[in-house]
């Protein structure tokens, strides 16, 4: 089924976050279901409107859907939310942040279950080089670990979590809001639903510690200053069992003393004389693989580009790889012995010959005939 998620939420196509969260909020203190119990109609258009929001509010998505509609989401793997108890334990943050407070079900058990731990940043700088050919490094980062003291209870050898005297272990507090009945999370054991009596002397109850590690990371051939490898499960570790977070390298490329990249290209400038312009040439040029033999044709001009045919850098993708363009300058001498000077004014001569009437003495001869013909004309 086709849905509109901004016809949904009431709002234009070109709506800032801010309006969309206002249009939503609307919406959902409408259909809530506290608001509406047993109102199977109020029920779907509080998941529609949820599901709408959930998409809208995230730029990748909202890009996808903006470009392919609901098919392009449903592409992503998203299917919405079946049950009020998906928006409330799925959603996680959503009510908190529109209201302030949490609302429905599901809240203890968000709070209590595993959590993940979370995703870490590598900035890491490489040489043209290794980012045309792929290499292999290693790197060292700080990263939480579980306790090695607690395995992660937070709670001192031989000792046990007590259950929270605020919320009596159930990681809420609940009071009236209005048409709700809202579920806060409690603000002495932040919804684990329970209190560590006695901390572990190594991570201070924290149930981790952070601890240097080094990790191999392999740079594919092809990477450039932006790109991002992700390393699964090489973040933190998570609480009370939840799985490790992922860590994110991003690229960035030192630039060349001799090459510049343009996509999978690599450019290069090469000087070369008036002599080798004209007569063409063989010279040795410096590549990516080592030296190379360039073929200069007869009559080269400045600005020209001269390719040399899969010298470039290769696809991140696996398409192929690029081409190594010089771009050649003809660098006109400074310095000219008098022989030389000799010869230039020789070969002046020659082309003077070869050439007949200079371009500049046509356009002056006609310019003075037409001088002359507009003053005969004048009284």
């Amino acid at each position: 089924m086709q849905k509109d998620y901004y016809e949904i939420l009431g709002v234009s196509r070109d709506c800032s976050p801010e309006e969309l969260k206002k249009a939503y909020r609307r919406l959902a203190l409408k259909y809530h279901p506290d608001r509406n119990p047993g109102d199977k109609e109020a029920e779907e258009h509080f998941k529609e409107a949820a599901e709408a929001y959930e998409v809208l509010r995230d730029p990748e998505k909202r890009r996808i859907y903006d470009l392919y509609g609901y098919e392009g989401i449903a592409g992503t793997g998203f299917r919405g939310f079946s049950r009020q108890e998906d928006i409330f334990s799925s959603f996680g943050n959503l009510f908190e942040d529109l209201f302030g407070f949490s609302s429905g079900s599901g809240g203890r058990d968000r709070f209590r279950g595993p959590e993940a731990g979370a995703d870490l940043r590598y900035d890491l700088s490489i040489s043209f080089e290794d980012a045309a050919r792929g290499a292999e490094t290693e790197i060292e980062i700080v990263r939480l670990e579980t306790c090695p003291g607690c395995a992660g209870t937070g709670s001192a050898t031989g000792s046990q979590p007590g259950i929270c005297p605020i919320c009596h272990g159930t990681g809420q507090v609940v009071r009236s809001e209005g048409f709700f009945r809202v579920s806060a999370t409690c603000p002495r054991c932040s919804g684990t639903g329970t209190i560590i009596t006695d901390p572990c002397k190594t991570c201070q109850g924290q149930g981790r510690v952070h601890q240097r590690h080094k990790v191999r990371v392999r740079i594919p051939a092809g990477v450039d200053t932006g790109s991002r490898l992700r390393l699964r499960n090489e973040g933190e570790a998570g609480l009370r069992g939840g799985p490790r977070g992922d860590l994110y390298i991003v690229i960035q490329v030192k630039p060349h003393e001799f090459f510049e990249r343009h996509g999978n290209d690599i450019y290069c400038r090469l000087p070369i004389s008036i002599v080798q312009a004209a007569l063409g040439d063989k010279v040795e040029i410096p590549s990516l693989d080592g030296i190379h033999t360039l073929k200069i044709p007869a009559g080269t001009q400045t600005g020209e580009h001269l390719r040399l045919k899969g010298f470039g850098i290769p696809d991140l993708r696996g398409f192929g790889t690029g081409d190594q363009v010089v771009e050649v300058t003809v660098v006109t001498p400074t310095k000219l012995t008098e022989r030389q000077e000799a010869l230039l004014q020789e070969f002046a001569s020659i082309e003077e010959g070869k050439k007949g009437e200079g371009f500049f003495h046509k356009i002056f001869r006609r310019v003075e005939a037409h001088r002359r013909s507009t003053q005969e004309d004048a009284p």
